[in-house]
């Protein structure tokens, strides 16, 4: 096998994915971007790695920007169930309005998830658990959270 093959065989192995969130209301404002390439080493196990730029603002009150990355294993037992654990580290940046009185934030922000889902063709639809949950600190509102996987 040559090293053309070779390259051919790692880039069909490869899928994209990843989330996109808005939520606004009144005065709030949120946007993620948070995008995922995973190698599928055979069909039971993938690996990857993912990045995630969040912006919030709350008028009158706080601004916020987080940036980070993760590392994701995929395990497939059967077809139809994914499990999943994923490391992601965040660099949180919050700066509140002068009249609250609050000190501005820079913190980093790790956690740890494990999860689980139902897995159809390149969809997996489940729920993870953050092992490293802090409330004080996650951006998170919960240890516990669902998830819609989709890879291309």
């Amino acid at each position: 096998m040559n090293a053309q093959q070779n390259n051919s065989d790692f880039w069909n192995s490869v899928r994209f994915g990843g989330g996109i969130g808005l939520s606004f209301g009144d005065g709030f404002f949120s946007g993620t971007l948070a995008p995922i390439a995973i190698y599928e080493i055979n069909n039971q196990v993938a690996v990857g790695l993912g990045l995630n730029g969040t912006y919030n603002s709350q008028k009158n009150v706080y601004k916020s920007t987080i940036l980070g990355a993760s590392i994701i294993s995929l395990f497939n037992p059967v077809d139809a169930i994914q499990l999943s654990a994923e490391f992601e580290e965040l660099h949180v940046n919050r700066n509140y309005e002068s009249y609250y009185n609050l000190p501005n934030d820079t913190y980093w922000s790790p956690a740890l998830f494990i999860g689980a889902g139902y897995r159809s063709g390149n969809v997996t639809l489940g729920v993870r658990y953050d092992l490293l949950y802090d409330k004080g600190k996650s951006i998170y509102a919960n240890a516990w959270a669902p998830f819609v996987r989709f890879y291309l």
